[in-house]
């Protein structure tokens, strides 16, 4: 028996034991709703704080972290996950109350309330739909078919390996929803987490845990100016990028809304604060700093060709097996939340107030899904594919975290004051990344949020005539004097 008919064999084997265990819990637990969007996008508001923090650490833990960031080859690039811990504890203590307190199925939800205008809130779902499924969704499936292909010696064209790893996705969502989405995440991520560590003490010990000869630069935790990541930018927009991500964005907060009460879910976001100290920075950076020693600069090869350069076939087809439930976690979270702002922003606000949600859910799912397979050749000749991940991220993020500062921080917000900036944000960071860059993008994210506030208020003041005062806001704003 060849060594890559071994790799295939424990890769099929565990990638199988996996998908049983997942149904088995799912059957377990019990507890179903009768409301079909509790049940399939909240996983009936059943996850107890083992699960939310297993489903959010898997969420953002994939081939996109793991692929993109080794292949940096520095150790600079561990900020992006340092940082996580502060949109984290953000997400816990500031954002969640006010989710349970407001009985919310998504975060666009909150803006309605917030503002009392549906339009508002389906303008931002567009542009958290537009993000996940021309961005996220194909570059999961990208990174993953990639990292497969990597992998193993034989293996079909990446656009099947991708095309697998969308329609696997796919069904886990199709077929269970929320609660065997962050099932198999929880159950998957205690062989990722145990085998990326795996990686991590294998790829220093192939070097000896040696690090002399690699240049300082990839050894720094303070980024020059011409860095992925100059120091300053951690004092400007980095902080509102995690805010962004961690707090607003509906495909990780989805997993802490699902939770039966506001303390369980909080216990969950703290577990993986914790996870993410412990394991995440070093597995994301270390081994692409010992394969720059190795193999020299490899880009984002890096990191299948360390994890098969460092580890015997069996177990290598093991990881593989693991890496593929990484990507799957990923890809059926954000399909899933995907799924949950078009059904609820859109389709019940503006075509069908109850539609039949386990038929819609079937055939978004595969909408999404096509899409994501048919735009994977888009991104597969990206120089470095985290980088082109945050910068185009900007181009939603900071308008959006805009419409929930300028909703939660000040009172007699108009909604239309809110578009307007949104809108205009959008258009602003598209000048400072296709046109004119001049300064470093994530000091543009900060920038752009500014704007964005400066703007909406003054449309507000100006425009429509409403005097903004500052102070927390948690009910309706539209019944605020002007």
């Amino acid at each position: 028996m060849t060594s890559d008919t071994i790799q295939w064999g424990v890769f099929a084997g565990l990638t199988l034991v996996m998908a049983l265990a997942t149904w088995w819990q799912v059957n377990r637990m019990g507890g179903r709703s009768s409301d079909s969007n509790s049940e399939y996008f909240l996983a009936g508001r059943n996850l107890s704080w083992p699960f939310v923090a297993g489903s959010i650490t898997l969420t953002n833990l994939s081939t996109d972290q793991l692929v993109g960031m080794n292949g940096n080859q520095m150790l600079l690039l561990a900020w992006w996950e340092l940082s996580a811990v502060a949109g984290l504890v953000m997400l816990a203590f500031v954002f969640l109350p006010i989710y349970y307190r407001n009985n919310c199925t998504t975060t666009t939800e909150l803006l309605e309330r917030k503002y009392g205008s549906k339009h508002l809130r389906a303008t931002v779902s567009v542009l958290f739909l537009l993000g996940n499924v021309f961005i996220y969704l194909p570059i999961m499936a990208y990174t993953g078919g990639l990292f497969l292909k990597t992998m193993f010696v034989s293996s079909p064209p990446l656009l099947v390996m991708a095309g697998g790893i969308a329609a696997v996705g796919a069904a886990y969502t199709i077929l269970g929803g929320l609660r065997a989405v962050a099932v198999y995440d929880t159950l998957s991520g205690v062989g990722v987490l145990g085998m990326a560590a795996a990686v991590t003490i294998l790829a220093m010990a192939a070097i000896g845990f040696d690090f002399s000869g690699i240049p300082p630069e990839r050894l720094s935790m303070i980024g020059g100016p011409d860095s992925p990541i100059p120091w300053p930018t951690l004092l400007t927009g980095m902080i509102f990028i995690q805010m962004f991500y961690w707090s607003t964005n509906q495909t990780i907060t989805q997993r802490a809304m699902a939770s039966p009460s506001l303390r369980e879910g909080q216990k969950g976001v703290m577990a993986a604060v914790v996870i993410r100290i412990l394991f995440v920075p070093a597995i994301v950076v270390i081994p692409g700093v010992c394969a720059y020693k190795l193999f020299g600069d490899i880009g984002d090869a890096t990191y299948g060709r360390i994890v098969a350069e460092v580890m015997p076939s069996w177990l290598s087809g093991a990881f593989a097996a693991f890496m593929a439930a990484a990507v799957l976690t990923s890809y059926t979270s954000v399909l899933n939340s995907s799924v949950t702002l078009y059904v609820c922003d859109l389709h019940e606000s503006f075509i069908a107030a109850r539609p039949d949600v386990k038929r819609l859910n079937t055939i978004i799912s595969l909408v999404f899904m096509v899409l994501s397979i048919m735009l994977v050749p888009v991104y597969s000749g990206a120089a470095s594919i985290i980088n082109l991940v945050q910068q185009l991220n900007g181009l939603l993020s900071m308008p959006i975290l805009s419409a929930f500062i300028l909703g939660l921080a000040f009172r007699n917000v108009d909604a239309r004051a809110a578009m307007t900036a949104v809108v205009f944000g959008v258009a602003l960071y598209a000048v400072f990344t296709f046109v004119w860059t001049p300064i470093h993008y994530i000091h543009l994210m900060l920038v752009t949020l500014i704007a964005c506030l400066g703007v909406g208020l003054s449309v507000n003041r100006w425009l429509f005539g409403r005097r903004a005062t500052l102070g927390l806001s948690f009910g309706n704003q539209t019944a605020a004097a002007p």
